[in-house]
């Protein structure tokens, strides 16, 4: 964009010196405002690259600053400028739509970056297609095409999104898509999972250590979040976070810092922050097993990613990419499936989503004859099963409608305990493991009770 402008909004003169100064090192042209009234007319007259705006005004709020710009001129990004520590403030202008916010006083070099990366979007927003990254979401169902739409309007902020869905549907595929159509695309996308890190690890795999810190720490260490500043970072499995963790995870998401273990000063970082997690966080708060303030703070956006059973549509499509990925490099077409055996996949509920789809579509092509799935080759679990798998947690008192039967007690457990051992096995593509890992079992007693219930 040649010669860009930006418009300051902010009552306290030293402020608006502050930012003109800096913006106009950094090529920019800036026009100012002391108040809401002032700030609707320079906005009815002139167009900006940017705009950054104080949070109380003489005469009313930024954030009505801020709703003005997102209904009328939603292609100029805007800031929120807010007091130091007023989380509230933030993330309610990150609701409203402002693109990010910056905390008073200002940090000059956070500003920059801040400054780069919007600038970068307004420009990106011009060159890039309206359909950028869609190829890599399959599917036409208008549960994916109202998905698309959501995922192109949250690229453009720098709020924190907050994913959730089942396992098993894709939900980092989506937080990829978010970073790849944003501004930050050019930076580092890392993703972690909460619950594969042991806890004792944990604050110096995401902060950072120094030399000598601790026992074995034999060099500085970067973190998670120094690895991905400038880009984003994907917190997979968040509620998997202990207590302690979600404690110096609030503050650096808070103050865009971070104080490596060991370490005497903090270190700014620039990440955006989405998670996910296939549990329901807001029942965990209501529990006291998720901090409250921690989860406003990145769930200032929920995004809900459908099931493959809101979708069936897809599953052709689906099916059809999975089977042609199945099929590379190994010198033959890919697999076709009978009419029966789509029919089957249609009707058939996929708890594991996605995931599942693609577990069973290997599965088949490695037990079908002549390169052609029929429905048995699918090895599906019958909706039956699936409903007894789900029975304990559901009607653990449930009279006399629970274990009956010829096998009593011992057999309706052995069932239950079948059913959730070749669930987790599927999902495991057979790694015993880590379907031992995921059953919370040792590989010993997994494979006893392979043995014990005649599971080949």
């Amino acid at each position: 964009m040649a010669n860009p402008t930006a418009l300051v909004i902010d009552d306290e003169r030293d402020i608006r010196e502050l930012l003109t100064i800096t913006l106009g090192r950094m090529g920019l042209r800036v026009e100012t405002a002391s108040n809401v009234s002032e700030a609707k007319q320079r906005l009815a007259e002139s167009r900006y690259a940017l705009c950054f705006t104080d949070m109380r005004l003489p005469d009313g709020s930024g954030q009505e600053i801020i709703e003005l710009i997102n209904a009328q001129y939603a292609e100029t990004p805007v800031a929120m400028i807010t007091a130091y520590g007023n989380v509230d403030a933030a993330v309610n202008a990150l609701k409203a739509g402002a693109f990010d916010f910056v905390s008073k006083p200002v940090d000059i070099a956070m500003l920059r970056r801040l400054v780069q990366t919007a600038l970068k979007l307004a420009e990106d927003k011009k060159t890039e297609p309206p359909s950028a990254g869609a190829a890599k979401m399959l599917g036409d169902s208008p549960a994916i095409a109202e998905l698309r739409i959501t995922i192109a309007k949250l690229a453009r902020s720098q709020a924190p999104v907050y994913i959730s869905g089942e396992s098993g549907v894709g939900k980092e595929l989506v937080a990829r898509l978010i970073h790849e159509q944003g501004p930050r695309a050019s930076g580092p996308f890392v993703p972690v999972n909460c619950g594969a890190i042991p806890s004792e690890l944990m604050e110096s795999e995401f902060f950072g250590h120094k030399k000598g810190s601790f026992t074995g720490a034999q060099a500085d260490k970067d973190g998670l979040f120094q690895a991905a500043n400038g880009g984003t970072l994907f917190l997979d499995e968040v509620a998997e976070l202990p207590i302690h963790m979600q404690v110096k995870m609030l503050r650096v998401i808070q103050e865009k810092a971070v104080r490596p273990i060991g370490g005497r000063a903090e270190v700014p970082v620039d990440v955006r922050i989405l998670s996910a997690t296939h549990k329901n966080l807001a029942k965990l708060v209501e529990s006291a097993h998720f901090r409250q303030d921690l989860y406003y703070r990145i769930n200032v956006i929920e995004l809900r990613v459908p099931p493959l059973r809101e979708r069936r549509d897809d599953i052709p499509k689906l099916a059809g990419r999975v089977l042609e990925r199945l099929a590379t490099g190994s010198g033959q077409p890919p697999a076709k499936l009978t009419p029966e055996a789509l029919s089957a996949l249609l009707t058939y509920a996929f708890p594991g989503n996605v995931r599942e789809l693609e577990n069973v579509l290997e599965r088949a092509v490695a037990l079908c004859e002549a390169n052609t799935i029929k429905p048995d080759d699918l090895r599906l679990v019958p909706a039956s099963a699936q409903k007894a798998s789900a029975l304990p947690a559901a009607e653990e008192d449930d009279g006399d409608d629970g274990p009956g039967g010829d096998g009593g007690l011992e057999g309706y457990i052995s069932n239950i305990e079948r059913e959730a051992i070749e669930k987790v096995l599927l999902e495991t593509r057979y790694n015993k493991t880590a379907a031992a890992k995921k059953l919370g079992i040792t590989f010993r007693a997994l494979r006893y009770k392979l043995k014990k219930l005649g599971i080949d």
